[in-house]
This record gives C-alpha cells, sequence and structure tokens, in this order.
C-alpha cells in the first residue's frame, strides 16, 4: 500500500506544469482567454503571465463585443493599461456601457480600426474622440435621433477623410458622416427607422437641408445596404443611391441592397444599373425583387471572380439562373455564398406556368453543384423544393456532393423521401407509442426512456440521413417549414394564424432530426415546423452527439395544441454544455419548474428567448433559474400570461441581477398585447437581430462582410 501511495505522489510531482510550456503554446492558450481578464487578472499571477499577457499578439486587437461582464471601470482600466498597444478595438453591442465610456478609447492613439455599433455615443463625444484618432481607417458607429454633423470638429471630420470604412446604422434621417468621409472604398448602411415617432407622429424621409451635402463614392468598391421595413427607410436610401446613379465608381465590385417587401425601381435606380452593366465588372450581388422581376438585368451585368449571390423573393427561374448567373454552367468556382430564399421558381426551368409546389428539374440543381463546388453557404429555404422519383435525383443526394459547406438552409418538404411523402400520415391512435402493463391516454404522448424508439427505428438510408453523413464539417443547419411564419414579426402585431405545413412535409419527424446527430461540428440549429415530431427522441441524439451546439432554436415542432416533445427537450438539455443561445417558439408552452430545472444544466447559457401563443410560466420557476445560471443576461418571453404577472417578473428580475449583471436586457411581455410593438423597439439591436426575431441567417450576408 505504501508502495502504490509513494507511485501517486510520485505521478502528482511529475504533473505538467502549465508554466513549462514554450512561450509559443501560452501565448495560443492565452489567446482563448478574454482581453480584459488577461489585463486585469491573469497577468498579475505571476512574472511569466505577465510578460506573456502584454504580448502584441494578444493586445493587438481587443474584443469586447460580447464580454458581458466588461463594465465602464474595467474599460477605463483597460484602456489606461495597454490603449497605445491597441490597433483594433470592437466594442459593438456594448448598449449596457454609458456614454462616457467612449471617452476612454481616446486613449488608443493607434487605433486603425474601431467598431462602436450598437454603443451610445453623441455627435459632440464622436467629434472629441475622432480627433485624437488620426491612424483610423475604419469606423463602425450608429447615428441616432439628435446627430448633428455640423458639431464634428475640423481635427474629426481630418479623420473621417481618411477612413476608408465605414459601417453605419440610421436610427434617424440622415447622412450621418458619409459626406465627411472622402476616401471611402467600404460602405455598409444598415436603415432601422421607424415610420412613426415614439409619440405617434409620422416621420418623413427628407433630409434636412444642412444634410445635403454630397456623399463621395468615387473610390468606392462595395455598397451595402441593409433596410429594416418601412416606407422611410427606402426614402433615405434613395437619397445615397442618387449619387451613384450620376456616377458610378470605375472600382465598384460589390453591390448589394438587402430590402424586405416591395422595394419599387425607380428612373434613378435604373440609369445606376445600367451604368453598372456598361462599366463595371461584379463580385458580389444582391437587389430588391422588383429590380429583377421581369427585367433582363441579368443578362447585361458583367461578373469577375464572384463570391456571393443573393436571389433572395426573387421569381427567377431556373433556367435563367443557369443562364444568365452561372453561364450556362461553366466553372464557377469562387462562388462560396448562394442564397436563394424565397426564390420559388430557382430550380424550375422555367415559372410562367409552373406552380410553386410542382417537382424541382434536378438537371438544374445538378448544374448548380457541379458549377458551385466551393459552395461553403447555401440557403434554399421558404420554397418548395420537391424531388420527383427519379433514382438518384433527389434533392437531398445532389447536395451532398458539396463537401466544403459550412452552412446550409432547406425547406422541410424537401428532406423527405418521395416515397414516404406518398404514404398518408398515419391515424392518431397509431401515433402512441406502445408501452406495456399500462393504459396510454390518446393525445397525451408519453416520452420512451431510452433510445429505441421511432427515431432509431428508421432505416439510415434515407435520403437525409446520407446528407447529414456526408456534410461532416458543416457548423449551420437550418430546416425550416416553406409555410413557417414567426407569431413575432417585426413592426407589425402579432399573428394569431399560420398556415398548415406544406402536403410533403407531413412525414418529416423524429428520424429525420436524429439523423442530425451525426453533424459532430454543429454549432447552429434552426429547426421549424416539422409536423410529424411524435416524441422529440432525435432531440437527444442530438444533444449527445452534437457537443458544439452553441444556438438552438425550435418552433412549432409536432401537434400545435401540445408540446409533444418537451420531456425529450428536457433530456437534450441537460447534455448541453457549450448553448449560449435558446430560441423556442411554441403555442402552449409551460415554463414551469421542469423546464427551467433542466435549462440550468446549461451552464453556458447567455440568452434566452421564449415566444408561445397561450403559453405559460411560473414566476418563482424563472427566478430560480436566473439565480443559479450566471451567465444569462438575456431573458425575452413573450407568453399568453397577463401584463400584471409579466411586468412583476420582469421587475424582479432586474432587481434582483442587474447589478451584478451590467448587461442584463429582460422583456416580459404579453403576446398578444397591443403595445408589444413598441416594447420591441427598446430591444438592443444584437438581440433583436441575432435571435428575438425569427429569420433565416444563412448566407444572410456575404462572408466576412464586417470583422
Amino acid at each position: 500500500q505504501q508502495e502504490v501511495v509513494s507511485e501517486e505522489s510520485e505521478e502528482e510531482n511529475n504533473g505538467v506544469n502549465l508554466m513549462e510550456f514554450s512561450d509559443e503554446i501560452l501565448l495560443h492558450i492565452l489567446s482563448y482567454v478574454p482581453c480584459t481578464d488577461l489585463v486585469l487578472n491573469v497577468r498579475r499571477t505571476c512574472r511569466k503571465l505577465a510578460t506573456l499577457c502584454l504580448d502584441k499578439s494578444l493586445t493587438h486587437t481587443v474584443l469586447l463585443q460580447k464580454d458581458y461582464k466588461v463594465n465602464k471601470d474595467k474599460v477605463k482600466q483597460l484602456m489606461r493599461d495597454i490603449g497605445k498597444e491597441i490597433y483594433q478595438l470592437n466594442m459593438a453591442g456594448c448598449y449596457w456601457l454609458p456614454s462616457s465610456t467612449i471617452d476612454h478609447v481616446t486613449r488608443c492613439k493607434n487605433l486603425v480600426k474601431l467598431n462602436l455599433s450598437g454603443c451610445h455615443v453623441t455627435s459632440l463625444r464622436l467629434s472629441k474622440m475622432l480627433s485624437t484618432l488620426q491612424h483610423l481607417r475604419s469606423l463602425a458607429i450608429d447615428v441616432n435621433p439628435g446627430f448633428d454633423a455640423s458639431q464634428l470638429s475640423s481635427e474629426c471630420k481630418a479623420t473621417l477623410s481618411r477612413v476608408s470604412e465605414l459601417k453605419q446604422t440610421l436610427y434617424t434621417p440622415s447622412y450621418g458622416v458619409v459626406p465627411c468621409c472622402t476616401s471611402l472604398e467600404k460602405l455598409l448602411l444598415y436603415f432601422e427607422i421607424l415610420d412613426r415617432s415614439r409619440e405617434g407622429f409620422m416621420l418623413s424621409g427628407q433630409l434636412m437641408v444642412g444634410e445635403s451635402n454630397v456623399p463621395h463614392y468615387q473610390n468606392l468598391r462595395i455598397f451595402y445596404a441593409r433596410l429594416a421595413p418601412g416606407y422611410v427607410n427606402q426614402e433615405v436610401v434613395r437619397l445615397y443611391l442618387a449619387v451613384l446613379s450620376d456616377r458610378t465608381p470605375e472600382n465598384l465590385h460589390a453591390f448589394l441592397i438587402s430590402a424586405p417587401g416591395s422595394f419599387a425601381e425607380t428612373g434613378a435606380t435604373k440609369n445606376l444599373l445600367d451604368s453598372m452593366a456598361r462599366n463595371v465588372r461584379l463580385d458580389a450581388l444582391q437587389l430588391p425583387k422588383a429590380w429583377i422581376n421581369g427585367s433582363g438585368l441579368l443578362q447585361h451585368l458583367k461578373f469577375n471572380n464572384p463570391f456571393y449571390f443573393s436571389f433572395s423573393r426573387c421569381t427567377l427561374s431556373g433556367g435563367h439562373l443557369i443562364q444568365r448567373v452561372i453561364n450556362g454552367g461553366k466553372d464557377l468556382k469562387s462562388l462560396t455564398s448562394l442564397n436563394l430564399s424565397g426564390c420559388v421558381h430557382c430550380l424550375a426551368p422555367e415559372s410562367l406556368f409552373r406552380k410553386a409546389e410542382d417537382d424541382i428539374d434536378s438537371s438544374i440543381l445538378e448544374s448548380l453543384v457541379v458549377s458551385c463546388c466551393n459552395l461553403r453557404h447555401l440557403n434554399l429555404s421558404a420554397a418548395h423544393h420537391h424531388s420527383s422519383e427519379s433514382i438518384g435525383n433527389h434533392l437531398c443526394q445532389l447536395l451532398s456532393r458539396l463537401k466544403h459547406l459550412l452552412s446550409l438552409a432547406l425547406p422541410v418538404c424537401s428532406i423527405t423521401d418521395v416515397a414516404a411523402s406518398e404514404e398518408k400520415p398515419p391515424t392518431t391512435p397509431n401515433l402512441v407509442p406502445q408501452t406495456f402493463g399500462r393504459k396510454v391516454r390518446i393525445g397525451i404522448q408519453t416520452y420512451p426512456r431510452n433510445l429505441g424508439d421511432q427515431a432509431n427505428q428508421k432505416i439510415e438510408s434515407s435520403v437525409f440521413w446520407t446528407l447529414m453523413g456526408s456534410l461532416r464539417f458543416l457548423e449551420t443547419l437550418e430546416i425550416i417549414g416553406s409555410s413557417f411564419s414567426s407569431a413575432m414579426p417585426r413592426n407589425e402585431p402579432a399573428i394569431r394564424n399560420s398556415l398548415p405545413p406544406c402536403v410533403r412535409a407531413q412525414s418529416v419527424g423524429d428520424s429525420e432530426v436524429a439523423a442530425i446527430s451525426q453533424l459532430t461540428y454543429l454549432q447552429s440549429l434552426t429547426l421549424a415546423q416539422l409536423p410529424n415530431i411524435l416524441t422529440g427522441s432525435g432531440l437527444i441524439k442530438i444533444g449527445l452527439q452534437c457537443q458544439h451546439l452553441r444556438t438552438l432554436s425550435l418552433a412549432n415542432l409536432g401537434m400545435m395544441g401540445k408540446v409533444v416533445y418537451m420531456s425529450a427537450l428536457m433530456d437534450m438539455l441537460k447534455h448541453c454544455k457549450c448553448l449560449r443561445d435558446l430560441r423556442l417558439e411554441q403555442p402552449y408552452f409551460c415554463a414551469g419548474a421542469q423546464f427551467f430545472q433542466a435549462l440550468s444544466h446549461c451552464s453556458s447559457l447567455q440568452r434566452l428567448c421564449i415566444v408561445s401563443r397561450s403559453g405559460t410560466l411560473q414566476s418563482d420557476a424563472v427566478m430560480s433559474f436566473m439565480a443559479s445560471c450566471l451567465e444569462v443576461i438575456m431573458c425575452h418571453m413573450f407568453m399568453g400570461e397577463s401584463l400584471t404577472v409579466c411586468k412583476n417578473l420582469q421587475q424582479s428580475i432586474v432587481r434582483s441581477f442587474q447589478a451584478e449583471r451590467p448587461a442584463l436586457n429582460v422583456v416580459i411581455f404579453p403576446l398578444l398585447h397591443e403595445d408589444l410593438t413598441e416594447v420591441i423597439r427598446d430591444v438592443p439591436m444584437r438581440h433583436l437581430d441575432e435571435i428575438t426575431l425569427f429569420k433565416s441567417r444563412v448566407a444572410e450576408e456575404p462572408p466576412n462582410l464586417w470583422w
């Protein structure tokens, strides 16, 4: 026994000492630690780490955009200690920091790139800060009501004149700082202007006389504009485009406008597009659907080495797609991202006499796959892509050739086997799992505790199972019903009725969800409107095998009258140690003690959003959950509870946890309340855009559009 003890002691003494690693290895390890922890904590542990933590490779770029524990004092100390060593600073989405925090950025004299999107910055503070940043070349800011370009000093304008990359989010009609940026090469514009003020007054998209300075686009290479719903956003973006229509920059190679709904083409925009067709060769293109539909524009535009195309919601047919964009199936290996979301006829030879539910032409998809063999991001959602009975020509079989895919969005009806979709779904009594020794009530689904249920009994030779097995490196997957619409759209009252799922989608359920568990590197998963979910057993397999899962969004799975997958979901959550974002949208969802107890196992969880018509919650359970999950900084719940219950719970959470969690954002509100849109407008854009509002995010923007 003494010999055993001595051997164990010797092993402990011979254990690996972290400080014995080489500097290169230690620097690599330290690169995963937030900069605030490195500078304010880790470097104080020993002399060696004190030196390494200040290495240029760790202080050159400082990322605070999702460091939810950072506060004003930490930023002040950080800038004081390493301000002169910082060349790139990202504070995007730090909505909780007071505007005075920006004053400390002036210590970063050598800044080249600065991202302040989502931060509170007045025009006077911006002027003071930029006056000291003479090396700045890349800037991202918000333009809020009250912004006044006349308050910018001459030193500030001198700095802006050297900026070559600008990202500007507009919450009020304005040119912002664009007229001051005379050397622009990349311009990203996000239009978030509401049509009505808080007082209910209609806003105008006309800019003030003092705002009529002409933007300088002569050096522009990338123009990107994303519009939120509303006519004011359309009016303002036309003013930005007016200058482009007069003279198209010769070096323009990416032109992208993302506009929801109808955005009509005008004479000025037509002149702009005609000029582009004559004078430039593009590498990236996205246009409003009205600008493409029915026009011969794509036939005249010239492309160089395109890396991104988006024809979202266009009536572009597959014949036009192949002939005008892919040049008759020629080599297009440069294309890495393609968005065909809502493009209902994109896999059919023509759209004139075709119904949206008709079978696709597999030869068009095959040409697409062969020509664009290096695709990494592909979005085919919001359409009916039905495969025919031809052997080997199923959509899933053709997509399995795209071995480089990192993100993929598909409609539910596209993943079903043709034979299975033609069978009638079983009647309700047959859907009840068979058990021994007890009776089972019809309509109350029980969940088998072992995994030997429907998901495992499914033959693993299905086309979707094969597709999942071939895309081993997929990181993002979205399977969304072609007729699905969220109960909480942007700037409108909550939707009370939803459209039924596609007939072809009726057989998609637990076995297809189980097939997703083959994706070992999966980080983000969205499942919406899968009608044949009986127990949710496939979710457990995902929880067990997809250990890198960080984002999970589930909506309208199985029967609408009851959450049939609740038991399986709770078992799944116990295994999701890396999960950071969870969004659930399901009628009659009960957010009770058992659910929150299971959710408490997700120790990394940061953001939770639940949208449930007629849903209920237990306030005590929510409070216990918030107390046990210390990383949670966002809790949004839109349920069927009364306004009083919601307000009391929201106030309790804020009162109990705001001091410890500076970034805490809590919104608990009745889903069908008439004031919902007013509540939504106060949600930080980071949360609203990334999790609260449901949308397909695959190939939504070109990859690496901003840092």
